[in-house]
């Protein structure tokens, strides 16, 4: 079994071309579309925590993620994860700049401690990656907001990764998953086959729970997973 857990529902980011849809609207539409992706990859649960979407930079409202009060976050992941008890939680690097990341990364991780999850990860962006999207991104999209930020810190670096998994089976279920989230623009749209192959068949993670002790990257996240939660900003 896998549960899904979003803070958000993605509502300060752009609208689709085109359209006129305000927040609220486009907040319904992103949260049908989180079920739809979810059902492609046969995720058996997914839960929403109802902060607002904190948005790259600016002002911040009370209910936003970024906004609440950091106690508040933590209790509202704490109470999915104990609900759910997960063997394996996977949260977000926040490598890429955006602050909702950063703050579901740190409450998951705490709330994953509190409960006793045996496993935790970040799935990570790894630095030499992330530089060569930036420069392919800033030929072909250079206005999206992510390249604001400092690009020689965007990504994890390299040496923290502990754990290479292989993806490629479950490749076309994971377009499918990105393709029902229509509503958003991809981060992988406009890579070359090459590259966003690198990105999708291949999933790169740093352990957190159980600590690594070092040695050849791992190629699994449990022996044995009956069950795991994945944390997103929305």
């Amino acid at each position: 079994m896998t549960a899904v857990c979003c803070a958000t529902r993605g509502e300060a980011g752009e609208p689709p071309q085109g359209s006129d849809l305000g927040p609220a609207e486009l907040a319904a539409v992103r949260e049908r579309e989180l079920h739809d992706a979810a059902a492609l990859l046969g995720v058996t649960r997914v839960d929403l925590l109802g902060f607002t979407d904190s948005g790259m930079s600016g002002p911040l409202d009370p209910g936003s993620l970024v906004g609440a009060p950091y106690a508040d976050v933590v209790e509202a992941v704490r109470e999915k994860v104990a609900a759910f008890r997960p063997d394996v939680l996977v949260t977000l690097d926040a490598s890429d700049g955006h602050r909702d990341h950063a703050r579901i990364r740190d409450a998951s991780l705490e709330a994953a401690r509190v409960v006793g999850v045996p496993r935790a990860y970040v799935y990570c962006l790894p630095r030499s990656l992330m530089r060569r999207w930036a420069e392919r991104m800033r030929a072909e999209r250079p206005d999206i907001e992510h390249l604001a930020a400092e690009v020689a810190m965007l990504g994890t670096p390299d040496d923290e990764l502990t754990t290479v998994v292989d993806t490629s089976d479950v490749l076309v279920a994971r377009e499918q998953a990105i393709a029902a989230h229509a509503s958003q623009t991809s981060p992988f749209e406009g890579l070359p086959p090459d590259l966003r192959m690198v990105f999708l068949g291949t999933d790169l993670l740093r352990r957190v729970l159980l600590p690594w002790s070092g040695g050849p990257p791992e190629t699994f996240l449990a022996q044995r997973a009956d069950a795991s939660l994945a944390g997103s900003g929305g």
